[in-house]
């Protein structure tokens, strides 16, 4: 199973310098091995939300995203509930200056420990750090 977090996943959806990259990269993948958590839902709308801010994004467009990453979540990924146990974890990694995570990246490494599963994203400080907490981690570069 991988865990794609939400650089991976906006990257899919609105277009960016690694939009071409990680669509080929997701094409390649078994639906039924992949998965985001409640917290990439989140942490989507947040990007979306900064890049409405910014006028990157359209209100239009804003809309035609959410319900296109609603539907691809629904159709072609798991998704993990965020437990309590994982903010504590979260917690722990966040307090270890040496990774260097903020608490978001910080709640991915807890997410895909407590699932067992390997981690794909686009962010170098985050695939360093989730290696260093024991994390099979794909850096989509």
């Amino acid at each position: 199973m991988i865990y794609v977090d939400t650089s991976v996943m906006v990257a899919a959806i609105i277009p960016e310098q690694a939009s071409e990259r990680v669509r080929g990269w997701l094409e390649k993948q078994s639906a039924d091995d992949l998965s985001v958590s409640d917290w990439t839902v989140t942490e989507f709308s947040s990007a979306l939300s900064i890049k409405m801010r910014s006028g990157r994004l359209a209100i239009d467009d804003r809309n035609t995203v959410l319900e296109a990453f609603s539907r691809i979540v629904e159709e072609s990924f798991e998704r993990f509930r965020v437990e309590r146990a994982d903010f504590t974890a979260a917690a722990r990694f966040a307090e270890r200056h040496d990774l260097g995570l903020r608490a978001g990246d910080a709640l991915h490494v807890a997410i895909a420990i407590a699932n067992g599963t390997r981690l794909a994203t686009l962010d170098k400080t985050l695939a360093k750090a989730a290696t260093a907490a024991g994390v099979n981690c794909i850096l989509l570069k």
